[in-house]
């Protein structure tokens, strides 16, 4: 009986964890397509640091979406929004490289769920 209310306790504090809202959060760090990620997270942030505007929005690294390299060398993939924003800030701004961002947004795992991009 007993080993059932530790049952019981384990799968309600889980579910209480998991109805509670993430806390947003800053990452600051480099914007690249996934399509790049794999090679320019091997090569490390200078890489990313380098990673040119006209290679992010060529059409297969575009199609790919977007994310963030962080200082720490992860790479974060972005949701269908923060593409979406990403996008924007690759088209408007005159950088041709070192495009480093502030992201705002909840993340989970190797992902962000991004409620905005700015340039840094």
């Amino acid at each position: 009986m007993k080993s059932v209310k530790r049952i019981l306790i384990a799968v309600c504090t889980l579910f209480v964890a998991l109805s509670m809202p993430l806390a947003a959060e800053t990452v600051e760090g480099y914007l690249v397509d996934k399509m790049c990620s794999d090679g320019v997270v091997k090569k490390g942030v200078d890489a990313a640091k380098a990673h040119t505007k006209e290679c992010a929005l060529m059409p297969n690294c575009k199609g790919s979406g977007y994310g963030v390299v962080t200082a720490d060398g992860k790479f974060l993939k972005f949701d269908k929004d923060g593409d979406r924003m990403a996008a924007k800030v690759l088209g408007f701004t005159s950088r041709k490289d070192n495009i480093k961002v502030t992201v705002d947004g909840e993340v989970k795992g190797d992902s962000i769920v991004v409620k905005a991009v700015q340039l840094s």
